[in-house]
């Protein structure tokens, strides 16, 4: 039997050498991410004019947003996050947001499995999420994930309710077109 790897906490992933490369801490094991393509990070930018303005009542939208699900074990980053005023003005400028944030937007990319994303929305959603969206670029749709386990799959013309954030909906097709 293999050795179990040691468990690294957030204090000791951010005392790490910089190599130049970029990691998230998952369950306490250091793990190394790729950086968004050109159209990965086009459509984070998007995401985030399409909802600033929407939610602009409800709290802040973030690109490439660090947040730590669980505390001392998690420290991940979203593509794209809507969090709260009230918990961003909370945030410890020394720290990252505890829990998850309202919203989580993963743009599905070649370096996701779909095990890796249900596991992502499962975390988020026991941690603060409200609802947790996987974008997929390949068949233009965006599937919504509660904390109930009630999902959406939703394509253009349909429209994304953003009622939960005092939004009103987004349309799909604002968001490929």
């Amino acid at each position: 039997m293999a050795a179990l790897p040691d468990l690294i906490t957030v204090q000791q992933f951010r005392r790490m050498q910089d190599d130049g490369r970029a990691y998230e801490l998952h369950h306490g094991e250091v793990v190394a991410v790729t950086r968004p393509k050109a159209k990965h990070y086009n459509l984070q930018r998007r995401f985030v004019r399409l909802l600033e303005n929407r939610l602009a009542g409800f709290g802040q939208v973030g690109m490439e947003f660090p947040y730590r699900p669980v505390a001392e074990f998690d420290l991940r980053v979203a593509d794209v996050a809507v969090v709260s005023h009230q918990r961003y003005d909370q945030i410890d400028p020394e720290d990252n947001l505890r829990g998850a944030p309202e919203l989580v937007i993963e743009i599905k990319s070649p370096s996701n499995t779909d095990r890796q994303l249900r596991e992502l929305a499962s975390l988020g959603l026991a941690n603060g999420c409200t609802e947790f969206w996987i974008v997929d670029t390949d068949d233009g749709s965006v599937t919504v994930i509660h904390p109930d386990g009630s999902i959406l799959r939703l394509h253009s013309p349909q429209s994304i309710p953003l009622t939960a954030f005092g939004g009103d909906a987004l349309p799909i097709a604002e968001i490929f077109g």
